[in-house]
Formats: C-alpha cells, sequence, structure tokens
C-alpha cells in the first residue's frame, strides 16, 4: 500500500471522505471473513429473541431486554438480527449467516484478528498523518449489509463529542462494494455545517431506550455521489459528513468491517451518547 500523500489528506479535509484503495490485502480481508463465519458459527441467540409474545407487557419486557442489549453492546461482541429472521421460539428461518444484520461493538477490543486490523502499523501511521494525537478506539463492526438501504446520516448524530469534528471512522470493505450491492453516497463538504439531530439515551422509565433531538434536513438526492470502492479498500469518513447506502439489489453480500476512532485530546465523549466507556473496557488508545 502506498503511502497517503498530503494532498490526499487535505482533500480529506475538503470532502469530508477519503477513498484508499487496497489499503488492506485480500489475505487480510478473507482472514477478517473467516473468522465472523466462527464467531456466527457459535453464536447464540439472545433471550430477548426467543420470547413468544401473548401479552403486552411481555411485548414491552421484550423491547426492553432488546435496548439493554444494544445500550450495553459497547463492550461487547453481540448479534443484531434482520426483521423476520426468527421465528417465536428463537430458531432461525433462514441460513443463520444470512440472518445477521451486524455484529458489535466491542471486535477490535476482544477479538484477536479485529484486534490487529484495528491497530495495524497502516492504520496508526494513517492517524498520525491526519495529526490525531490521542486518538482512542470508541466502537467496531462487522455489517453483513443483505438487503436495507440506510438512510442519510452524520456518524456524530449517535457518537457526540464537545467539540465537534473529533470522530473518524474508517470502513473496510471485504468485498467489492458496487452500485449494486450498496456502496456508501456522499455529500462531499456536508461535514462543514454542524449537525441537526442528535441520539441520546433515553429518561429511565421511557418506552424506548434512545430518542432523537432535533430534525433530519431534506437531503437533495442530486448532491450523492457514489463511492464504489473493490475488496481491501478503506474509506475515511469525516464524523459530520452526510452519508447513506442504497438497497443491496444483487446476489451477492457486501461485506464490511468498520470501527470508529475519537481524538481524546481535548474532547469531551457526551454522556448522552448511546455508547459509553465502562470499567472494563475503556476506549482503547489506537497507537499501540
Amino acid at each position: 500500500m502506498a503511502s497517503v500523500t498530503q494532498q490526499q489528506i487535505q482533500k480529506f479535509h475538503k470532502d469530508g471522505f477519503l477513498v484508499l484503495e487496497q489499503f488492506f490485502s485480500a489475505e487480510e480481508c478473507d482472514s477478517m471473513r473467516s473468522q465472523i463465519q466462527k464467531i456466527v458459527a457459535e453464536m447464540e441467540v439472545p433471550p430477548h429473541c426467543r420470547t413468544e409474545f401473548s401479552t403486552r407487557q411481555e411485548e414491552q419486557l421484550q423491547a426492553q431486554g432488546s435496548s439493554d442489549y444494544f445500550l450495553t453492546s459497547g463492550d461487547k461482541i453481540r448479534f443484531f438480527f434482520e426483521k423476520g429472521v426468527l421465528d417465536e421460539k428463537g430458531n432461525f428461518l433462514i441460513a443463520k449467516e444470512k440472518s445477521v444484520s451486524k455484529i458489535g461493538h466491542a471486535l477490535h477490543a476482544y477479538d484477536p484478528v479485529f484486534k490487529q486490523i484495528t491497530h495495524s502499523p497502516k492504520v496508526q501511521e494513517l492517524g498520525r498523518k491526519l495529526g490525531l494525537e490521542r486518538p482512542v478506539v470508541v466502537q467496531s463492526m462487522y455489517i453483513f449489509k443483505s438487503l436495507l438501504a440506510v438512510t442519510p446520516h452524520q456518524d456524530a448524530t449517535f457518537l457526540h463529542t464537545e467539540p465537534l469534528g473529533r470522530i473518524l471512522g474508517f470502513w473496510i470493505a471485504l468485498e467489492d462494494a458496487t452500485l449494486e450491492n450498496g456502496c456508501l453516497w456522499f455529500i462531499p463538504g456536508s461535514h462543514t455545517n454542524g449537525i441537526t439531530r442528535r441520539m441520546v439515551r433515553a429518561a429511565s422509565g421511557a418506552s424506548t431506550c434512545v430518542e432523537f433531538v432535533g430534525s433530519e434536513p431534506a437531503y437533495d438526492d442530486k448532491q450523492f455521489i457514489p463511492l464504489p470502492i473493490s475488496k481491501g479498500g478503506l474509506i475515511l469518513i469525516h464524523g459530520e459528513v452526510v452519508h447513506k447506502s442504497e438497497l443491496n439489489s444483487s446476489e451477492s453480500s457486501r461485506h464490511v468491517f468498520t470501527f470508529h476512532v475519537m481524538e481524546a485530546k481535548g474532547t469531551t465523549w457526551s454522556k448522552e451518547n448511546w455508547l459509553q466507556p465502562t470499567p472494563e473496557l475503556p476506549f482503547p488508545s489506537l497507537y499501540t
């Protein structure tokens, strides 16, 4: 992999994203895919996904179970399923590996393969080139991208910091991401307007575990540009750049490993974020 140039870094600051083709080797991508196959093979369906609905109260308990499962997943490796893939007893209606939409949020901390990728010398060097002084890893996800589109959003909506501009996403294509199978689309330069919406932890006793504050503006579809990228490519994503992905209309999957880094120097992580560091897993330094 060629070293990142100052020109590319300037382009990142201008656009809010940067495409780096062939950042990771095919072998590295394949090692992540085979590791995830092992993890899925050993996966236990969480209890809140197995309850048989009968009463309103049980439904509330299930919603609570699933919100607790999500809210406490920051320091664990947990499974999030596509809709309609489990029967009420928690049995799979389709192939197990096709039932999972994502796995998160601490693969970078607890899985040797994903830990090695997250802290690889290439990533650390890129962090230094970007001028990150005290970067910490806040979360990671393996995304299977079966069908669903992802609506336009900014990552800082979910990972809020004071000041803004301290969150950076690393998005790694483990297979070619194409127009057909749901590559990312961006609005260049949209990272300079701040954020209009935040997802915060709801007050205890609320019916949902998180709520949105503020409103999502209507984005002009014509402003988005697609970023298809080959297997092994990395897209750097500024925390405030607006991006989305369309439906996967192809027969092929679009596996991705992604993680988010925060510049911790002079930064406050919002206490209202769904994701919180824990005594078991304080946000680890990107630099080793």
